[in-house]
């Protein structure tokens, strides 16, 4: 029984390693997780949340350009290396873009850069407050592959520790509406009678109140924050999944290996979960990639209303709604970048979801 176990799964493996875009896809969203964790690492811009703002160099291009002059702060950073490598590093120095500086008499004589050829204002600096009076490491050309945002932060940083939201929400709602959905469908569809009954009263319940309106009502019951809107999506998206297991485990219950399960004498919780589950799993998956979909979209709305991830925390949801309104006024990528990143990672969990739908379809 081991051996042809093993051998199913060796066969399912091959067959979802012979679907380009589903091995594709998988690399993919490896890549954003390792983002995701690591996203201080890769970033640009490593103070916390990537929010370092420099108004005076806002709405940039792709590619801009500036010289910058740190300022050191007299205030230590007490910061673990555990901190600063999952938590961005809590910034204490000032940052300031300039286009041109010399330094006489022991001071640093810098004009403070300013857009649209007007001219920036002329500030002072006493030497003695940089290390060593070493003001040149302190000077760098500091450059934005993305661009700046309206708020001067540099987005490709933005784009990176966005990247942690965007991709968590997905998992633990998925996991959290599987985990119900599954539970509920399986004592559904397998017990029936007043199991089944009540099950469907909740799950028609709660199928009748709109998505979007039921996950609002469970975030402000729970408070804002993105740990909030983790727990409110996943509540909202089991009722798909009970549905689907329910009517999967009504049609397999009544099957000969399911009698045959029965007459061996297996108890109920090995039946559902060793015989029927596995075989009815191909669906799940796929409800499971297009709910990946459906969580990022409604954090989105939510990061619109105000209500999802919180600022100055990055969200690709809440740099769109930031945003929108540059598409019309002559640079849209501030909200095509997070857009085209919403897009990839969806499309790339629904190609996923279908390699897998294949490779473990027992009936091919």
């Amino acid at each position: 029984m081991s051996n042809t176990s093993n051998s199913l799964k060796q066969l399912a493996l091959q067959k979802f390693k012979k679907d380009f875009w589903g091995v594709f896809s998988f690399y993919f969203i490896v890549l954003v997780g390792l983002v995701s964790v690591f996203a201080y690492v890769f970033a640009p811009d490593n103070s916390q949340y990537a929010n370092q703002m420099h108004l005076s160099i806002h709405s940039k291009s792709p590619g801009f350009s500036v010289t910058m002059l740190t300022i050191p702060s007299q205030v230590k950073n007490e910061q673990n290396v555990f901190d600063k490598l999952f938590f961005g590093i809590k910034n204490t120095d000032t940052e300031v873009p300039i286009s041109e500086y010399n330094i006489e008499n022991d001071t640093l004589n810098y004009t403070e850069y300013a857009a649209d050829g007007l001219k920036g204002v002329g500030k002072t600096i006493p030497l003695s407050s940089f290390p060593n009076h070493a003001v040149e490491d302190f000077i760098t050309k500091k450059s934005f592959v993305f661009g700046t945002d309206k708020y001067g932060r540099d987005l490709l940083s933005r784009v990176l520790v966005g990247a942690r939201i965007s991709f968590f929400i997905g998992f633990v709602a998925v996991f959290i509406s599987l985990f119900i959905g599954i539970l509920m469908g399986s004592l559904a569809g397998y017990f029936g009678g007043k199991v089944d009954t009540v099950i469907m009263w909740i799950i028609n319940v709660t199928w009748s109140i709109p998505t979007l309106l039921l996950v609002i009502a469970i975030t402000l019951a729970l408070g804002k924050g993105f740990w909030q809107v983790f727990i409110a999506v996943g509540l909202t998206m089991w009722v798909e999944v009970a549905r689907v297991v329910r009517g999967q485990i009504i049609s397999t219950k009544e099957m000969q290996y399911v009698t045959a399960a029965r007459a061996l004498g297996y108890n109920d919780f090995r039946i559902i979960t060793k015989h029927i589950l596995p075989n009815i799993m191909a669906p799940v998956i796929v409800i499971a990639a297009a709910n990946f979909a459906a969580a990022i979209l409604i954090e989105s709305g939510l990061s619109f209303l105000g209500i999802g991830a919180q600022p100055p925390m990055a969200s690709w949801g809440a740099m769109i709604k930031d945003h929108y309104n540059y598409i019309i006024l002559g640079k849209p990528y501030l909200a095509m970048i997070p857009g085209l990143c919403i897009m990839s990672l969806v499309m790339a969990f629904m190609l996923i979801g279908n390699a897998l739908r294949d490779a473990l379809d027992v009936k091919g």
